[in-house]
């Protein structure tokens, strides 16, 4: 992995956190118990402190930011897509952000929803938990429960943190 310190501030990770070793972690950002930084991820603690808590999971490609004096935060068990972009906003408990999602300052997502994959999320929008949006802008469609979203909400959560520890045992750098 990739870890900076910037202006003192040094990441904080777990010692059971995955962080893959393509994955660059910069300056103010925590990283608690199980959770996981997967391949190409960037996590930029310049600006303001990101926070990824027990169990969240961070997909490859995906780049955190955040806004001046404003904490970035992925929520217990919260997943965070492929591709994405999470900037100065709040993702809470077991929230999933579809792959190549945009989720700009300011935004909530409310715990166990959903963003389907490529949605854009407007500063400023709450998307109140256990609910399905989707969209350019994200609009809210409808109630996950009883959907297809609803597997993916209930899956990830266990399915990542193994597949965590699959890649702990069982990954190994190949040499040209």
């Amino acid at each position: 992995m990739n870890l900076f310190e910037y202006e003192g501030k040094r990441p904080v990770i777990a010692d059971d956190a995955f962080v893959a070793a393509t994955a660059t972690i910069i300056g103010d950002v925590t990283i608690e118990a199980g959770a996981s930084i997967w391949y190409g991820a960037t996590l930029r603690g310049d600006d303001g402190p990101i926070v990824i808590r027990a169990g969240a999971n961070v997909q490859d490609g995906t780049v955190i930011h955040t806004t001046p004096g404003v904490t970035t935060e992925i929520g217990e068990r919260a997943t965070v897509a492929h591709q994405c972009m999470v900037h100065g906003a709040v993702i809470e408990t077991e929230a999933l952000v579809g792959n190549g999602c945009v989720v700009l300052d300011g935004a909530r997502i409310g715990s166990r929803a959903m963003i389907a994959a490529m949605s854009l999320v407007q500063p400023g929008v709450h998307i109140p938990p256990g609910m399905l949006a989707a969209g350019v802008p994200a609009q809210v469609k409808k109630e996950i429960a009883g959907t297809q979203a609803e597997f993916w909400v209930n899956m990830n959560p266990v399915y990542y943190p193994q597949l965590a520890q699959r890649h702990v045992k069982g990954i190994k750098r190949i040499e040209p």
